[in-house]
């Protein structure tokens, strides 16, 4: 966890999730397609829109050494604005 994650989750305990289960932090349909991502592991990109606020959130598989360990989950704000470029 970051400086900015322990932030945007003060309200449920920032730092202090650290160690924790984060399935606790998933509710209903959430909750379980985490739990079948860490029983499944395999990558799982999606945007979300909060209060106004566009996210690309990218959950891949998390190994030490040769060894599945949980998920690493990156939330990146998007941009209204940002261009899409189609490439051939």
């Amino acid at each position: 966890m970051n400086d900015l994650a322990a932030m945007v989750f003060q309200k449920d305990g920032g730092y202090d999730l650290i160690g924790k289960n984060a399935l606790n932090c998933h509710p209903g349909s959430s909750r379980s397609k985490f739990l079948d991502l860490l029983e499944n592991p395999r990558t799982n990109v999606y945007t979300i829109e909060k209060n106004g606020e566009k996210k690309m959130i990218y959950q891949d598989p998390w190994y030490e050494g040769n060894k599945y360990a949980g998920i690493v989950e990156i939330s990146l704000p998007l941009p209204e604005d940002v261009p899409n470029f189609l490439r051939k």
